[in-house]
């Protein structure tokens, strides 16, 4: 993977089993990998800029190039349950890789793009830019690193 490759494309939903089923029954979407996001494995979870003790489910399927990532936040407060509650389900994010996710922190910083949520899974870093305002969505970089396997698959 290059730099600045477009990587994912993450969705919000209140009911994630609803929403891998829509997928697959409607879009043929799947097979679709699950894992919950949470303390202890989930580390060094901030939200603007102070730490935060919220988990979440994902789902992630890859019918091609770009995954399609599917989130329900959990317990806790995050942008996730922010965006639910001011605009609804749908389209939250796109994610870009980046192999040094620091550096491009700090780039994004010089343009005034800040970050507004993060954390570690594994090897896998993250990072949602203050973007909303500009783009209608928000921006996530990440490093794209390796993961555990997921906790199940669904298939049909």
């Amino acid at each position: 993977m290059q730099d600045g490759e477009l990587i994912q494309i993450g969705y919000l939903v209140k009911d994630l089993e609803g929403a891998v089923k829509f997928y697959m029954e409607t879009l043929d979407v799947g097979p679709w990998e699950i894992y919950t996001f949470a303390p202890p494995v989930l580390r060094e979870s901030m939200v603007r800029g102070k730490p935060s003790n919220h988990d979440f489910r994902i789902a992630i399927a890859s019918p091609g190039h770009i995954q399609v990532e599917l989130i329900q936040p959990l317990t806790g407060r995050s942008i996730y349950n922010e965006y639910l509650e001011q605009k609804g389900e749908g389209l939250h994010h796109v994610k870009y890789y980046y192999k040094d996710c620091q550096k491009a922190i700090q780039e994004f910083g010089k343009k005034g793009i800040t970050v507004i949520q993060s954390g570690k899974f594994d090897e896998d870093e993250y990072y949602y830019l203050d973007t909303l305002k500009y783009y209608g969505m928000v921006i996530e970089i990440g490093n794209g690193g390796k993961i555990r396997p997921p906790e199940r698959v669904i298939s049909k």
